[in-house]
Order: structure tokens, then C-alpha cells, then sequence
């Protein structure tokens, strides 16, 4: 997270922080009363799927954690040729987002120690995963959380936008 003044325009850049920052807030947060959503996923190519998943799962609290695939789990997850744009430009497009309160990367293929860290009131993954195969599922309900299943746009994925720009 910058700790410069920032350029006019450019605030949304404090958004982006490391885990112990992100810690720090979400614990404010909660303390305030907030509901604190987590979600994530490597969010490559920002595409109109994404942003209505974002803001669906913003609608569920008060505050939206995304955690942000870094590169290197990309490409253990996704193939040596992503991602498209590395985790910084990744991390900035969505710190953009007025329904994205805070982004932190995380290095490893699953966020279960970032979900563990934070520990969230939510959390928040696509329809397409199976409630009980929700990574940090079981944790967020242990500690008292509900786990959301966002539903997603037909038709819209990085996979496809790769593939189409590759014809």
C-alpha cells in the first residue's frame, strides 16, 4: 500500500495492501460493526462477468476483501501463459472498483491461510463451486460466518477472452 501522497485521482491505490495491512483493516472493520466480505480469484482480464460477481458479493456485507491470485499461483493454476497482466496491474484495476474496499495478494494456489488471517464474516465464491468444496468454507463457519454462493454470468470468462483474442 502507497504511503506517499498520491496523485489526484489515484486514493483508490491505498486499497492494495500486504496481509498484515489487510489484517489490520478488516479487524477495523469488524470492529466498527462492518461485515466483511472475502473473495478471490486470479482476475486476469477484468471482463463484465467479474464486476457483477464483485458487486454481488459486495451486496452481501458491508466490505468486500478480494484476494488476488499473485502471479506465480497463476501459473501453477492456470498454464505458463498466464496470466495476461501481472498481479500489480491485476491489483490496481480491481482497487478500482468502488465495491472493492480492500485487495491483498497471496502467493500460494489456495487462500485458506489468507481466509484464516482474516477471518471474514463471509465468504464468497461463484455458483460453480459446490458449497462444501468452498476452500475456507468450514473455517468461516466454525468461527461463525456463512459461506455465499455468488451466481455468475453465462458465458463470460478469461479463458474465453484469451481464446477469442488468440483466432
Amino acid at each position: 500500500m502507497p504511503t506517499k501522497r498520491l496523485p489526484k485521482g489515484l486514493g483508490f491505490l491505498r486499497k492494495i495492501g500486504d496481509q498484515a495491512a489487510t489484517r489490520r483493516a478488516t479487524r477495523r472493520f469488524a470492529s466498527e460493526g462492518e461485515k466483511v466480505v472475502f473473495t478471490n480469484g486470479c482476475f486476469d482480464l477484468l471482463h463484465p462477468g467479474h464486476v457483477r460477481y464483485l458487486a454481488q458479493a459486495r451486496a452481501l456485507g458491508d466490505r468486500l476483501v478480494v484476494g488476488l491470485n499473485s502471479d506465480a499461483s497463476v501459473r501453477r493454476l492456470k498454464g505458463k501463459t498466464r496470466p495476461v497482466q501481472n498481479e500489480k496491474a491485476r491489483a490496481e484495476v480491481l482497487a478500482a472498483l468502488a465495491c472493492v474496499d480492500r485487495v491483498v495478494l497471496f502467493t500460494e494456489d489456495t487462500p485458506l491461510d489468507l481466509i484464516v488471517a482474516l477471518k471474514p464474516q463471509i465468504l464468497a465464491k461463484g455458483a460453480d463451486w459446490a458449497e462444501e468444496e468452498i476452500i475456507g468454507g468450514a473455517e468461516v463457519r466454525a468461527w461463525g460466518g456463512r459461506v455465499a454462493r455468488v451466481e455468475l454470468v453465462p458465458g463470460e470468462s478469461t479463458t474465453r477472452l484469451v481464446k477469442r483474442a488468440k483466432r
